[in-house]
């Protein structure tokens, strides 16, 4: 029988399909990958330089001359402020010291700032260590391994400028104990601070809105820390950290012991923070660092204030000079219920025991002098019982 044309083209298909294999006709064509497609490797962990950019940074390693000690406002006069605000305040304020405001020293911008990013979320301990081994970097004379006799030692602390810090290696400053987003922060802090971005003249010049601005540009640099280096080291007069637990806490206690008779509250000078190199610790924290007033600044005087709510109908006067004003009423919306619940945790209510608004509100007759008022809010605490 002839072969036709036909038989020979099927036989050819056949033979062509039993020679292809089963796992090719089954899987589909690979697809080239795209570059858009492609998942980008992750950052290397920081801690090297490799491919950063440098600033242009000035070759000029002269330190910064430091602030003049002395303050921009009256302390008596802001005193007589509060006093005419909240008469309390006379008896907190003639026992208590305001130390930050009282005991001025010349202010060193750049080192505070570096000293609020090391010791930021750790311990007090651990930031001395890394203080030390930071400082150590620059001045290799400072003993490795410090006793608590060199601790105690009262000195003239050095500190590198912000040129030297500016230049070092990322690298370099981990071995002090810095984690990379820190040693990151410093470097940025000191790369301003030494290519004139930041000087301490145009800090001091500042108002309160261009402070904020000027130095939350800098990274690791927030709000808190911006409120705690304006009212313990510029000594600015007016300033309300309004996302601090602790002022929270504590003036909450203020308003409460003033409108309910029974509740009762004392300051006590161990709660205080002692200078400018002591601020609250922790940003938002309830109970904020500090270092035990001296006792030769209190001597002769009680361990703490009681304040106790006063029943006269005539409210005498102080001083021969000053009427105490009427209690005021509580801003819109508060009432002595809620501030109770608020201060015992009662109202499940996420967020601060006092809104910003609520603070503004509470605070509004201590203007222009509120960092004052705040200094001591840190230290209020409920009286024991029996006391």
């Amino acid at each position: 029988m002839p072969v036709t044309r036909s038989a020979t083209r099927a036989s050819a298909a056949a033979s062509a399909a039993r020679s292809l294999p089963v796992a090719d006709a089954k899987r589909p064509p690979k697809r080239q990958e795209s570059v858009v497609t492609k998942r980008p490797k992750k950052a290397t962990k920081v801690g090297a330089d490799e491919g950063v950019p440098r600033p242009l940074i000035p070759p000029s390693g002269e330190e910064l001359a430091p602030l003049p000690a002395k303050l921009t406002f009256s302390l008596e006069d802001a005193k007589n402020h509060l006093i005419q605000a909240d008469y309390r305040f006379e008896d907190v304020l003639s026992r208590l010291p305001c130390t930050p405001f009282e005991s001025v020293e010349a202010i060193h911008p750049f080192q505070t700032l570096c000293y609020s990013i090391l010791g930021q979320q750790i311990s007090w301990l651990a930031a001395r260590a890394i203080h030390h081994k930071f400082l150590r970097l620059y001045f290799p004379e400072l003993p490795e391994k410090p006793d608590e006799q060199y601790w105690a030692k009262s000195r003239q602390e050095v500190f590198p400028t912000a040129y030297q810090v500016a230049t070092t290696d990322l690298a370099i400053l981990r071995t002090a104990g810095l984690s990379g987003r820190k040693a990151e922060y410093v470097r940025d802090l000191a790369t301003r601070f030494a290519d004139g971005r930041l000087t301490n003249q145009k800090l001091l010049d500042a108002n309160d809105e261009e402070l904020f601005e000027l130095l939350t540009a800098v990274y690791g640099i927030g709000k808190w820390t911006v409120e705690m280096f304006a009212i313990f080291s510029l000594r600015r007069p007016d300033i309300l950290p309004v996302g601090d637990l602790g002022v929270q806490r504590g003036l909450l206690r203020w308003v409460l012991s003033l409108h309910q008779p029974e509740y009762r509250i004392e300051v006590s000078p161990k709660k205080l923070p002692d200078s400018s190199e002591d601020p609250p610790k922790a940003e938002g924290s309830a109970k904020p660092k500090s270092t035990p007033a001296k006792s030769k600044k209190l001597k002769n005087k009680p361990t703490s204030v009681k304040m106790k709510p006063d029943q006269e109908s005539e409210p005498p006067t102080l001083n021969g000079r000053l009427r105490r004003a009427p209690i005021p009423p509580l801003p819109a919306g508060l009432t002595i219920d809620y501030l109770t619940d608020r201060l015992k945790g009662k109202n499940k209510v996420k967020g601060p025991i006092l809104t910003p608004t609520q603070m503004e509100e509470l605070t509004e007759s201590w203007r222009p002098y509120r960092s004052i008022g705040v200094y001591y809010m840190w230290a209020l605490a409920e009286e024991k019982a029996g006391s």
